[in-house]
């Protein structure tokens, strides 16, 4: 999706709920990447820091929801959605990119959008694709019992990823494809989610369309795709097809 490398993506993600409505009830875990510099885009050795919320019901967790946020943003822009995706039983992790976002104090990135060859995503994808492979230790959650998420760029890093681990399910929200995936004869994937808005102006519908498309053609057999009457947001509706989505995958 070449045609995206010097695209501006905004996040406009529901302003009107609270960001700070579970911040007591969350815990921020740094790593060795707290203040990386543009220099870092090349590395390979950064690492994730992200906000962890335990599971409402007070039980050790046997499910875990991942979640990524876009272009400029940071975990805390996705931590209010918990309380309203009513899943008791689930641990929650938002993560920070790894690379600050140049433009805006506390933003974060996975990679430039505005270089032409998305500088840092090698690293990003590396350090991602770690960083999920050691969750288990973390919580003691596997990855068949873990869903990915993302919006945005976070979307398009949740389909780039997760595709190739054996996760229990992804969902893309208002995301896109890195590049044309491979098939690959004989492999399962992980079931996926695509929502995106009919009226978005920041990753165009046919981005969406073309994700569909390449990941049904990769040999993805469950495959839900969902347009919204939204522009580039996460709206209700949203919330509870993703929830409904995640309840029918782990069971």
């Amino acid at each position: 999706m070449g045609k995206f490398s010097r695209r501006k993506f905004i996040l406009q993600i529901c302003g009107t709920i609270p960001a700070s409505l579970l911040l007591k009830a969350c815990i921020r875990y740094p790593t060795a990447a707290e203040n990386p510099t543009n220099s870092d885009l090349g590395r390979k050795s950064l690492s994730l820091e992200f906000i962890s919320v335990p599971p409402a019901n007070s039980q050790t967790p046997t499910k875990l929801l991942v979640c990524l946020h876009g272009f400029g943003a940071n975990a805390q822009d996705l931590v209010s959605f918990a309380p309203l995706l009513n899943l008791p039983d689930y641990q929650f992790m938002f993560l920070d990119a790894p690379f600050p976002y140049p433009n805006l104090p506390g933003g974060r990135m996975w990679y430039d959008l505005n270089s032409k060859d998305f500088q840092g995503l090698t690293s990003s994808r590396q350090i991602l694709r770690d960083w999920l492979k050691s969750s288990e230790s973390r919580t003691g959650v596997p990855l068949s019992r873990t869903i990915l998420s993302g919006f945005s760029q976070g979307g398009a890093m949740t389909l780039d990823v997760g595709l190739t681990l054996p996760l229990a399910g992804l969902v893309s929200l208002s995301g896109y494809l890195h590049s044309q995936p491979e098939p690959a004869a004989g492999k399962s994937f992980p079931p996926v989610l695509i929502v995106h808005g009919k009226q978005d102006q920041v990753v165009p519908l046919a981005a969406a369309v073309h994700a569909r498309d390449s990941i049904k053609a990769l040999g993805v057999e469950e495959l839900k795709y969902q347009e919204f009457d939204m522009g580039h947001e996460i709206q209700p509706a949203v919330l509870d097809l993703m929830r409904s989505f995640i309840l029918d995958t782990i069971n």
